[in-house]
């Protein structure tokens, strides 16, 4: 590879930028509606991808087709750009040129037009190390450029430049690009380059960048060289005195088993390594054991984890001596996974008070189709003690779900009296308009019932039981008095006869 991949694989569009949608889209648009401003302001993590747009950005205000967002790379103004030999795109570096001088040579060539371009731009890199004079010369021919200047100015730390250049700017913030974005980047171009790797050491790679596209190009150079075109974890470990993820699991498998003697070996090997960057891989190891729901990583045990190494981080934080905050750190786990065996003694506690509970309420001898609706239940099940609703509560609950004021007036009126043999036995004290509308919507509320008590219910009040009964004792007496006037009858004909003989 004769030509470095940061210079190689190098954005030369918009589509191109990794991580930065929200900002190609709206500088995209820009150009394609032609509503181009007079000063932009780039600010962002190094190799976020600032001086890459401002080159895009460039080269499409100097294309032959403008406006467009997509320079066609065939013009002259756009070769000549991508070799960086534009005579209208001037590139000046604010770290190294930043007095008032430099600043004053910038305005002079502003005075001049562009020489075979439509416009002038100025790219001012890392803007805010000019200093406070530089400023405030630059600070008017910002403000009113002529028509065919533009400017790009790009910072690490937009926060040090004053407001009234901000003010004058269109702001334009690049995010941190996500380890993901990078990691899937980075194996583009290794397929691309035809070189075998791991996906593993390229999610190291990817971790160690820092958020940066042009750091994690830079690592993946020197990884390729290092592991000699065969990118595996362990090399890359290795390059990057980065501590290997497989130790960390094997640190917390052994935590998890209690092995003193495998604790103790995982310790004297982190010895050589910053303690800062085992807490970080133990952060990132347990937020995939969390994502991933492993079985053996309870919600409980992984937040008393992520609260330990925070107290780490605060303690190195404060200069405490490094091995002794990993060594207390480890105590600490120990510690907490003594959660579990609280866990067993709740449990045990549990079930003895549902035991307890049984026997109480099989003492009351509790006859499940007497009264059965009108009595708290408590359900045992899943080894959990909770309350059941009476059936005639819930059907009270379910009546307001329906219909508010139907729920206040079933309620003020039905007074539960019993329940058995698929019979449900209720008194009503409606008169007058509340008895009218309970009747309207009796449809209704049969309908509630049976999904409470059952399809098989029937609904009866204690004047209808009392009329049933009473129907039933006065029918056989009846039936008797009838036979006894059948039998008068008889007897008085039959003495007729005797009579007429």
């Amino acid at each position: 590879m004769s030509k470095a991949l940061s210079l190689k694989y190098r954005p030369s569009k918009f589509s191109d930028l990794i991580g930065q949608d929200s900002v190609s889209q709206t500088l995209s648009l820009a150009l394609d509606l032609n509503k181009v401003s007079h000063a932009y302001l780039f600010s962002g993590l190094r190799g976020s991808g600032k001086t890459s747009s401002a080159r895009i950005f460039a080269r499409a205000l100097q294309c032959e087709k403008f406006p467009t967002s997509i320079p066609c790379g065939e013009c002259k103004s756009c070769k000549s750009a991508l070799n960086n030999t534009h005579m209208d795109i001037i590139e000046m570096d604010a770290a190294s040129s930043r007095s008032i001088d430099d600043i004053k040579d910038l305005i002079e060539q502003i005075q001049y037009k562009p020489a075979y371009s439509r416009f002038k731009i100025f790219i001012v890199d890392e803007v805010h190390m000019l200093t406070r004079e530089a400023f405030n010369a630059l600070l008017k021919t910002l403000e009113e450029p002529p028509e065919y200047v533009k400017f790009i100015l790009a910072t690490t730390d937009p926060l040090k430049l004053p407001p009234t250049i901000l003010s004058r700017t269109q702001h334009f913030r690049f995010k941190k690009i996500p380890q993901n974005s990078i990691a899937t980047h980075l194996k583009r171009i290794l397929g691309l380059e035809g070189i075998d790797f791991e996906d593993d050491a390229i999610d190291l790679l990817s971790r160690n960048c820092g958020g940066s596209l042009r750091d994690a190009l830079t690592l993946l150079e020197q990884s390729i060289i290092f592991s000699k075109e065969n990118i595996t974890l362990e090399s890359v470990s290795s390059m990057l005195g980065a501590l290997n993820p497989s130790m960390i699991e094997d640190f917390f498998n052994s935590i998890l088993l209690k092995n003193d003697s495998k604790i103790e070996t995982a310790l004297k090997e982190f010895e050589a390594y910053e303690v800062e960057n085992i807490i970080d891989e133990m952060i990132i190891f347990l937020k995939y054991r969390m994502l991933s729901k492993d079985s053996r990583y309870s919600l409980i045990i992984i937040d008393r984890f992520f609260r330990i190494l925070g107290d780490a981080k605060n303690m190195l934080s404060q200069n405490a001596e490094s091995s002794f905050v990993l060594l207390l750190t480890t105590l600490k786990f120990k510690e907490a996974l003594n959660i579990n065996e609280i866990n067993k003694i709740i449990a045990k506690i549990e079930k003895e008070i549902i035991n307890e509970n049984q026997l109480v309420v099989d003492s009351k001898e509790i006859d499940a189709d007497t009264n059965s609706a009108n009595i708290d239940k408590i359900d045992f099940s899943n080894g959990v003690i909770k309350e059941v609703k009476p059936k005639f509560e819930q059907l009270i609950d379910k009546i307001y779900n329906r219909d508010y004021e139907l729920g206040e007036l079933f309620k003020k009126n039905i007074e539960f009296v019993d329940f058995k043999d698929s019979t449900l036995t209720w008194n009503s004290k409606a008169q007058g308009e509340d008895r009218d509308k309970l009747r309207q919507f009796f449809s209704v509320i049969t309908e509630l019932v049976y999904e409470v008590f059952g399809s098989n219910t029937k609904i009866v009040t204690p004047k209808q039981e009392k009329l049933k009964e009473k129907n039933q004792v006065q029918e056989p007496e009846i039936i008797k008095d009838i036979e006894k006037i059948f039998t008068i009858v008889d007897k008085q004909i039959l003495n007729d006869d005797s009579i007429k003989e």
